[in-house]
């Protein structure tokens, strides 16, 4: 489940949530030009130091979700027109466009980018806690499978977890390997979170002698 540990700071023209329990310390927000984001200063976030709209733009860079925003017009970030998973090296998967998260209590959440453990090793499944350094996860990325042509490439996303299984991922996608590759599509698969699939980024059944466990939707 996603945490609760949510800080909003709010400005004149936006308001920006982040939600310290996704949270990858990717580095998108501090490294970007102007002072939205300033590491050490209280507070961290101050949304009228830049204009709305470039605002906007780096909360959207944020790769795991855990930054927000709602302009003060009552809109918010428009879903990506392709829904894309991108399998990082050594990392989890990083998905964009009109998600669906289902929870273990059938709760369905809705994310415009998420990021998909793939270690096993994470604290907060589905999602991904930085957990595979530690693990020490080793995998470059590499997607060796094609899949089928898409006739469309958005559209609902929906991301349900299997009980002690892979994700099951039911919709348009476009998967890129570690390298940006564009690399397979498909309108339904389901993605290794055990960390032992030999076929990774796929589910090949490892999580059954691996004795995985992890809630399931």
């Amino acid at each position: 489940m996603a945490s609760d540990k949510v800080t909003t700071y709010e400005g004149d023209a936006i308001t920006i949530s982040y939600d310290r329990g996704l949270c990858m310390h990717a580095g998108e927000c501090g490294r970007s030009q102007g002072e939205l984001f300033v590491g050490k200063r209280e507070p961290w976030c101050q949304p009228d130091a830049v204009p709305a709209d470039q605002a906007a733009a780096v909360v959207e860079r944020c790769p795991s979700g855990a930054l927000q925003y709602t302009r003060k017009d009552g809109s918010g970030e428009a879903p990506a027109a392709a829904n894309t998973a991108h399998v990082s090296s050594h990392g989890p998967t990083y998905l964009r466009g009109d998600i669906t998260v289902v929870g273990p209590d059938g709760a369905r959440t809705k994310r415009t980018r998420m990021a998909l453990c793939r270690c096993g090793a994470t604290k907060n499944p589905p999602y991904c806690d930085n957990s595979h350094h530690a693990a020490k996860f080793i995998d470059v990325g590499a997607v060796g499978e094609t899949g089928e042509p898409l006739t469309a490439t958005g559209g609902e996303l929906v991301v349900s977890p299997c009980l002690d299984g892979p994700n099951e991922v039911t919709g348009n996608l476009t998967v890129h390997a570690g390298t940006g590759r564009e690399a397979y599509h498909a309108t339904q698969c389901w993605l290794c979170r055990c960390g032992q699939s030999k076929n990774k980024p796929f589910c090949d059944g490892s999580h059954r002698a691996a004795g995985f466990t992890a809630p399931g939707s």
